[in-house]
Formats: C-alpha cells, structure tokens, sequence
C-alpha cells in the first residue's frame, strides 16, 4: 500500500486488513447480519466461551428467539475501552413476534473483547433478550 493511501486510511478511519480494527469491523458486520436474518445458531458463534459457560444457551433459548423476526438493527452508541482490547456497544433491535403479530424495541447492551490467542472478537454478553419488557 503506498504511503499516502496508509495515512489516508488511518485518518479517514479504515482498517489496515489484518489489523484488529479490521477483525471488529469483520466481527460486528457478521453479527449484525446473523442477527437481521434471525439466524439465532450463527449468532450463538460469536459468543465467547466463558460466556456461554456461565449463561449457557438451550434449545428452549434458540426455539424462544425463533418467535420473532428482527425488523431493524440500529447502534445507538459504540465506544471502546481497555486501551482498545473492548467494545461496548448499545443497540436498538425492532423484533416482530411472530406468535402475537405485534412488534417493539430491544436495548442490547453488548461488550466485545479481543481475544489476542485466537484474534478474534468475541461477544460476553450474550444473545438479545428479546422478553425484555413483558
């Protein structure tokens, strides 16, 4: 990449491919997108492993988010913290319940952290609750 273009991209905020900037982008891009299509099992990838180890997620968890249908996926706010080795995010998700034909909002308030040994961005709060406010 020529010197120019690497400044130009650090100032306009890309990500350098490889770089762990890249790998969040990556990360939050693939999530957003199992999320939008409801695709629960793919979401579930993204969890880290203490994570599900201390809030597993049943079949009865996956056959629950399944009722609905996500409608919009929108961040309200994104700030990093732990000198860039964490993300916390807050998102908005619009879910229609397919079972009561009626829709609403969910706050997700999400926490990524790098994990250096694998490079990867991994999920510690686990999978909407798409039950909040009943």
């Amino acid at each position: 990449m020529a010197p120019l273009l690497v400044i130009a991209c650090l100032l306009g905020g890309c990500a350098v491919p490889g770089s762990k900037q890249a790998a969040l982008d990556d990360a939050l891009r693939q999530y957003e997108a199992m999320v939008r299509w409801s695709e629960w099992d793919g979401a579930l990838m993204f969890l880290a492993p203490e994570s599900l180890e201390e809030h597993p997620v049943t079949e009865l968890d996956i056959e629950r988010l399944r009722q609905f249908r996500v409608t919009n996926y929108t961040i309200r706010s994104s700030a990093p913290y732990d000198e860039d080795n964490g993300l916390r995010q807050v998102v908005e998700i619009r879910v229609f319940n397919k079972n009561q034909a009626t829709e609403r909002s969910v706050i997700d308030n999400q926490d990524w952290k790098y994990n250096d040994e694998a490079n990867v961005w991994l999920l510690h709060t686990g999978l909407p609750d798409v039950t909040q406010g009943r």
